[in-house]
């Protein structure tokens, strides 16, 4: 099994905190250069990570993956209530992404424009949602969904895209997982 995606991306790194008792080979990628890119592009014509080769299967995308793997690995599928805190980490996951790129590309993130005005709202009222969920313990099972938070949360840390003084159950939650396995080696730091 391989898993081709970026030391950075929080989405790559959710598959590698699953797969951490997993046998499997993580192939790091610049997606945006060079003979990674022509891998990327092979591979997915979404030019999307993470992507995972399982004999010769390429699945595409981490919920994809995700959904492939839980029955590999034993677990249950999602509820939809566990599917919605998802939805809501990949909403602000996505958002923040966007704005990262755009803000990459030249562009002032901070204009009074639709596109960045729904970006920053969006990020705003599912982080307000996932606060509460997190100050009433409800990523306390080291499970898929605390993996995906723990990945966004660290990686809006790591790339410094906003301040989270106002989510200290969130804060609070990134620092008591520090120690899961596969974290240290997944950290974006080391990218």
């Amino acid at each position: 099994m391989k898993l081709y995606g970026s030391q950075t991306s929080p989405y790559v790194r959710r598959i590698r905190l699953l797969l951490a008792a997993t046998a499997h080979e993580f192939i790091n990628l610049n997606i945006f250069a060079g003979p990674d890119r022509e891998t990327l592009a092979s591979l997915n014509p979404t030019l999307r990570i993470p992507m995972l080769d399982d004999k010769g299967r390429v699945i595409f995308d981490s919920g994809v993956i995700y959904r492939y793997l839980a029955p590999q690995l034993g677990i249950a599928p999602l509820s939809w209530y566990k599917e919605n805190q998802l939805t809501l980490i990949n909403a602000v996951s996505d958002s923040l992404v966007m704005l990262l790129q755009c803000s990459r590309s030249g562009f002032d993130t901070n204009d009074d424009k639709l596109f960045f005005n729904l970006q920053r709202e969006r990020v705003a009222t599912s982080l307000y949602v996932l606060e509460r969920q997190a100050a009433n313990a409800e990523f306390a099972n080291w499970d898929y969904i605390a993996m995906a938070l723990y990945s966004l949360v660290d990686w809006t840390l790591f790339r410094d895209l906003m301040q989270l003084d106002d989510y200290p159950a969130l804060l609070a939650f990134c620092l008591e997982n520090k120690t899961k396995p596969m974290v240290a080696d997944s950290d974006p730091r080391l990218g």
